[in-house]
């Protein structure tokens, strides 16, 4: 990639610095997408040896794409989001990976449904951090800036995502029962 195309491509990814999440930090402010992908990057940076058969640069590399629609349209909660918010979010995306150079379009699109589909081992793994992660945030927030249905999405919210791996069930337990804590306070 060029100087110009990458200088061009992070002035678009730039924006999730500012596109805010539902989710707060530990110290009251709203996250931000960018904070959220790198998060979850950091996770499955720390969780490759509970993998060693899966390709877990791979799963960085979901990671790091995988919310880049949300450039175009911001975030939108999962509990609010509708298949014509995807739908348009995955329309606009497209149309941007489609300007950038083939050997990276090809690259993120191949991602993107492999990502979709979420038949294969890294793509599961890819979705259980994605939502582990809004978990852990969560749980990192002060309780008063949850809303009433996250008492119960904190406790239930992920466990099909995580049902495929052990280390992953129990890691869901571990949050599930510091969220117990932490309402229980």
């Amino acid at each position: 990639m060029n100087s110009r195309e990458l200088l061009n491509a992070l002035s678009v990814a730039e924006r999730l610095k500012d596109t805010t999440r539902h989710c707060y930090t530990s110290k009251g402010r709203h996250e931000s997408v960018a904070e959220h992908s790198w998060m979850m990057t950091l996770m499955a940076f720390f969780m490759r040896d509970e993998f060693p058969d899966v390709d877990m640069d791979k799963v960085i590399r979901m990671c790091i794409i995988h919310d880049l629609g949300e450039c175009f349209t911001g975030d939108i909660p999962t509990f609010d989001k509708k298949q014509v918010h995807e739908d348009i979010e995955e329309n606009l995306l497209f149309n941007w990976i489609d300007t950038l150079p083939s050997y990276y379009a090809e690259e993120m699109k191949a991602l993107y449904n492999e990502m979709t589909e979420r038949k294969t081992v890294e793509a599961k793994i890819y979705k259980a951090i994605d939502s582990l992660e809004a978990l852990i945030q969560h749980n990192a927030s002060d309780l008063s800036t949850w809303i009433p249905k996250e008492y119960k999405l904190n406790l239930t919210y992920a466990d099909d995502r995580v049902s495929f791996s052990e280390y992953l069930t129990t890691l869901r337990q571990a949050i599930r029962e510091d969220t117990l804590a932490k309402i229980e306070k």
